[in-house]
């Protein structure tokens, strides 16, 4: 053990003996039961792969519904408050509830406390590995290659992680000696600039040593690839180009270290915002050739396929919508490029509708706010405030969803156009009515079709107090009225075919292909005075942003934006930067993207304050339940929140780690 390192913020020398002792306990999930000893750990391959197979343990749980910071926690999804076991209490609820704070914060990843997981754990056991993986006499040399490349990708990746939540940290390259002097162990948070560089550089490292794709499905996914890599080189530089961290946010323009350095950047000079943003537009690029040679590609649902029968067009849209999420990874889903491995079956029975199932019937309590139902565009492919054609002002009032006589040249003829969409005479709000394929794929609401390969065409979604799908008592209810059906796979059983179904497990996307297209859109367009239609489409804004919105059954934009009341708005790069924003809100909606892209783009404040909205859940009558009720109005998201806190203790043991502005 003499040459061990460790590395621990609440540490200072006098504690470094007791610090490795506690240490050495970490590993006992590593090594064999009895000799908790690093040179056990690498003394053979059996022994080095457990250990690397750890390293992946420290990813952040995108499947965590309360301790991910992409889920609950911001203003897209919400929980009820009435659930038992002090789940109002959770860290994400704290957030969403405007309570976080520096005693004790919420989703601490800097120290693993109240949800998090320690990232620096993480980052320290990456460089133990690193430094001991040559000395395994038994592993194959293009093994242990691959293996220190998908080491280096994850320590890459825990910096980038923590850089998302608290801006400037320090860079942990290699773990600090047990002989440092008691200066050495006070660290300091580095410049976000120097922590892009360490992360790129990382990762350029770790590319070339990976191979392209996963090359076998069953053992390796998850495992990292240069599509991985390359995707999260993308996500890096996009950050360091948003105006979070690209010097235009005021608030942080004199936030300064005790040595002077300035942490982030205050240079907001249009040249080197531009350069940031061309800088971001190649790497993208660069990541969607890559995911294209692996293999990667948008996902459809193929008609027909496990099916045995046929589906609607409509029907056909709504899954494949769903199933660029929901549907495992295959040779039928290569949409997603960077997967959560953890399982997600909590998270996705708290959005299966009450009453599926009876074991489960008291936990489908998390669902999606009114503003995501109202960020989703018409059918006509724009906002719902920008439609003249789309009765916004009426939006609460009720409709029936009847056949509809059409006159033709050739007679009369009855069409229902939500036919697959709201059961038929079924009477709801006017605001679920001629929206866009994915409103409909992403939330089940009052009256809603909800579409499973095991029943395409009868469930209908009941959410009013006493029905099937609403409140059965106050434990038991679904909180506003919309639950995320983009959460759960449509591969689950009938209802009522089991008292205990099995969730079908798929991986949460933490990266997918639409994602990055959307990001190509966004850099492409920072890059230009204003878009043009005539650019190649690999430098054309709108071919990339038009490839999401065609899978998803829309014309592109500027076609769609001829119905709107602003038709010259995609032709600026202000206006197309809105519109991109807005596409992200909705194509990546509810999957944990929403919170980090509002940060970044120093938007949070304009979004996060707003009242939490839904449909009154105890309403009987239509009357009743069709009432816009808030259930939150007491969130005061402020500059401060846009990074987490450090724990004042933290700041008092280390007094050279300074706290992040406002707080």
């Amino acid at each position: 053990m003499k040459n061990t390192h460790i590395f621990n913020f609440r540490t200072i020398m006098l504690f470094a003996c007791v610090l490795l002792l506690t240490n050495c306990q970490d590993y006992l999930n590593v090594v064999p039961d009895g000799v908790p000893t690093l040179e056990n750990a690498f003394s053979n391959r059996t022994n080095a792969e457990r250990f690397f197979y750890g390293c992946y343990n420290y990813l952040p749980n995108a499947a965590s519904e309360m301790n991910y910071p992409g889920n609950i926690g911001g203003d897209d999804i919400w929980w009820d408050p009435d659930r038992g076991g002090g789940y109002s209490r959770q860290p994400g609820a704290n957030i969403a509830q405007g309570l976080q704070n520096t005693s004790e914060p919420e989703q601490n990843f800097w120290e693993g406390r109240r949800g998090g997981r320690n990232m620096w754990i993480g980052i320290r056991d990456c460089n133990i590995f690193l430094e001991n993986i040559d000395n395994v006499p038994d592993v194959q040399p293009w093994e242990r290659i691959r293996w220190k490349a998908e080491v280096k990708f994850l320590k890459a990746y825990f910096h980038f992680f923590l850089m998302q939540l608290y801006g400037p940290i320090p860079i942990m390259d290699k773990n600090i000696e047990v002989s440092a002097s008691p200066d050495e162990v006070k660290v300091y948070r580095e410049p976000v600039d120097d922590v892009v560089e360490y992360i790129v550089r990382t990762l350029n490292e770790a590319t070339k040593d990976l191979p392209l794709g996963v090359e076998e499905m069953t053992t390796e996914y998850g495992r990292a690839t240069q599509a991985i890599t390359t995707a999260v080189k993308a996500k890096v530089l996009v950050w360091a180009a948003s105006p979070l961290f690209n010097g235009s946010f005021t608030p942080y323009q004199n936030f300064k270290d005790k040595r002077g350095v300035q942490l982030i950047s205050n240079d907001n000079s249009p040249a080197a915002i531009q350069a940031r943003w061309q800088r971001a537009a190649v790497a993208v690029k660069n990541a969607i050739d890559t995911c294209h040679r692996a293999g990667h590609f948008l996902f459809e649902f193929q008609r027909g396929l496990d099916t045995g029968f046929e589906v609607s067009d409509t029907v056909l849209m709504k899954l494949t919508i769903r199933g660029a999420v929901c549907e495992r990874p295959s040779s039928n889903n290569g949409e997603i490029i960077f997967p959560c491995t953890n399982s997600n079956s909590g998270y996705q029975n708290l959005c299966t509708p009450i009453g599926f199932y009876s074991s489960y019937a008291g936990t489908s309590e998390v669902s999606a706010t009114m503003k995501m139902a109202e960020t989703f565009y018409t059918h006509n492919g724009i906002p719902i405030d920008e439609d003249p054609y789309w009765d916004y002002e009426n939006r609460y009032e009720l409709l029936k969803n009847e056949p509809q006589i059409i006159v033709t040249e050739d007679g009369e003829e009855v069409i229902n156009w939500h036919k697959y969409y709201i059961g038929e005479n079924e009477t709801t709000a006017k605001l679920h009515f001629y929206r866009e394929p994915r409103f409909y794929a992403n939330l089940g609401f009052d009256r809603s079709i909800y579409e499973l390969l095991s029943d395409l065409n009868d469930i209908v979604i009941r959410n009013r107090s006493g029905d099937t799908h609403g409140l059965r008592y106050q434990d038991c209810h679904i909180p506003t009225g919309y639950y995320i059906k983009k959460m759960v796979s449509f591969r689950i059983p009938r209802p009522g075919s089991s008292n205990n179904p099995v969730p079908y497990r798929f991986s949460i996307p933490i990266i997918r292909l639409a994602d990055l297209y959307l990001l190509y859109a966004e850099a492409l367009n920072e890059t230009k005075e204003n878009p043009n239609p005539n650019d190649s489409d690999d430098n054309n804004v709108y071919y990339w942003i038009d490839l999401v919105r065609a899978r998803a059954g829309l014309n592109g934009v500027l076609q769609s934006w001829e119905f709107s009341n602003n038709p010259s708005k995609p032709t600026t790069k202000e206006g197309m930067r809105e519109i991109i924003k807005r596409e992200r809100l909705i194509e990546l909606a509810l999957e944990g993207q929403r919170t980090f892209d509002l940060r970044r783009w120093c938007d949070a404040e304009k979004y996060f304050n707003e009242p939490v909205r839904g449909w009154d859940y105890q309403g009987v009558k239509l009357e009743e339940y069709y009432l816009t009720t808030v259930y939150f109005n007491n969130r005061r998201f402020m500059y401060k929140d846009y990074l987490t806190p450090l724990r004042t203790e933290a700041i008092t043991v280390n007094s050279n780690l300074v706290q992040n502005p406002g707080w």
